[in-house]
């Protein structure tokens, strides 16, 4: 079973799709090693460091969290079933709330998508936020399946280190 990595008032809540199977084997977030998710959050200055994916439990430590829609492990998003969509989204809604995070970043609009039941999503900050007091914020999916080029894809996870800054002054 792969453990969210949460505390109350972090900056950024990471929410992805669900654990990869390989995920889901050892335990720790991103694990597959075609995944861009550490080298992208690293690339975008959003962590100090690049890190190892079985280091995931020291984020908390510098204000990021992790978890996802769904827990369980699959090979492909398109096996999750609408009944655990549904779960995962009061699952969600409620760590949400728990949390408290400046902001939510959903890692693909897919997941933003399941999450929010909104079919028209530009990347970036959403409109309205799906639990007051929270800002809602859609990146790529960190996947190696993605065709959007890692340049583009660090260029919109760059704009979060900003918004943490504005959102902190307020």
């Amino acid at each position: 079973m792969l453990r969210d990595h949460l505390k109350e008032n972090l900056d950024i809540l990471f929410v992805g799709f669900n654990p990869s199977l390989l995920s889901g084997e050892t335990g720790h977030h991103f694990a597959n090693p075609n995944n861009r998710f550490w080298k992208i959050l690293y690339s975008a200055s959003i962590t100090p460091r690049l890190y190892k994916p079985e280091e995931d439990w020291l984020l908390p430590e510098i204000r990021l969290g992790l978890t996802n829609i769904v827990e369980r492990p699959t090979r492909a998003a398109d096996e999750i079933t609408k009944e655990e969509y549904s779960q995962g989204r009061v699952a969600l809604n409620e760590k949400i709330k728990t949390c408290r995070p400046l902001i939510v970043c959903y890692v693909g609009k897919g997941v933003y998508q399941q999450f929010s039941r909104k079919k028209e999503i530009p990347w970036g900050i959403q409109p309205e936020p799906m639990v007051a007091g929270t800002t809602d914020f859609v990146a790529p999916s960190s996947s190696g399946l993605v065709r959007m080029p890692l340049e583009e894809i660090v260029e919109i996870y760059k704009e979060l280190p900003g918004l943490v800054s504005r959102l902190r002054e307020k």
